[in-house]
């Protein structure tokens, strides 16, 4: 699969590890993993923003594993926070799990779900 990421010099510069734009070329499969929530297999939900967003991106991975694919297939990321005051915590964690990619990615503040929710991500990845 080819893979391009654009930053056009005419346009806002990306804030945080991320590309504005990801070009596919000659992809054979694509998977869209619905809204990962931060409770485990046990559906036990960690304590405080950090343990949670941990939990969501560990959730990601599993379904990134089930469909035969890793966080370097990953080319667009949505994550849903519960307060614009995690948003530099999110950042931190997105990059620990994420390094060096830079999918195009869209971060929202919204009213989630659940209330005990602190955030909710969903990835598309592709081969």
């Amino acid at each position: 699969m080819k893979r391009d990421a654009f930053n056009a010099k005419n346009a806002p510069q990306p804030r945080g590890g991320y590309s504005q734009a990801v070009r596919l070329e000659d992809f054979t499969r694509v998977l869209f993993v619905s809204g990962q929530i931060p409770a485990d297999s046990d559906d036990i939900l960690p304590a405080g923003f950090e343990a949670q967003a941990r939990q969501v991106w560990l959730n990601v991975d599993a379904q990134l594993k089930a469909a035969g694919m890793t966080k370097a297939d990953i080319v667009k990321v949505t994550t849903y926070l519960s307060d614009r005051h995690h948003t530099m915590a999110n950042r931190e964690i997105r990059s620990e799990y994420l390094g060096h990619l830079a999918p195009a990615m869209t971060v929202v503040i919204a009213g989630i779900f659940d209330e005990s929710w602190l955030l909710e991500v969903e990835v598309v990845a592709a081969q």
